[in-house]
């Protein structure tokens, strides 16, 4: 078997409206497809070649803050933060600095992380 892409990233969510409410609201994302109704089913996000679903479709798929992370390239760093930050979202991570990127992570409203990511010119 050879692996060519990451297909998709997965989060289980509880509440796909309120879900919705954040990846759309705060983070700006621009639905791509939805599966089910406003209450159940699975939202997909295309971002650059992949794509980011939300879902509560499965019933043994549970969130977890300990679990995976899917990290978000922006094109405005300090204004994405500023942004999360106005917004109430709770910072897993405060903003840090590496050699080759900045980033942060925020908790989205069932405690899945997700990274805020800007790497830098090389």
């Amino acid at each position: 078997m050879k692996v060519v892409e990451i297909a998709f990233v997965g989060y289980p969510v509880t509440d796909l409206r309120r879900a919705r409410a954040f990846y759309e609201g705060v983070l700006g994302l621009t639905e791509s497809r939805c599966f089910g109704t406003g209450d159940q089913g699975f939202v997909e996000y295309d971002i650059g070649t992949g794509t980011l679903s939300i879902g509560n479709g499965a019933p043994e798929w549970k969130p977890s803050p300990g679990g995976g992370s899917v990290g978000l390239e922006v094109d405005d760093f300090d204004g994405a933060i500023a942004r999360l930050k106005s917004s109430g979202c709770t910072f897993v991570l405060e903003p840090f600095e590496t050699p080759v990127c900045r980033m942060a992570a925020v908790s989205d409203p069932d405690g899945n992380s997700v990274m805020i990511h800007r790497r830098k010119a090389m």
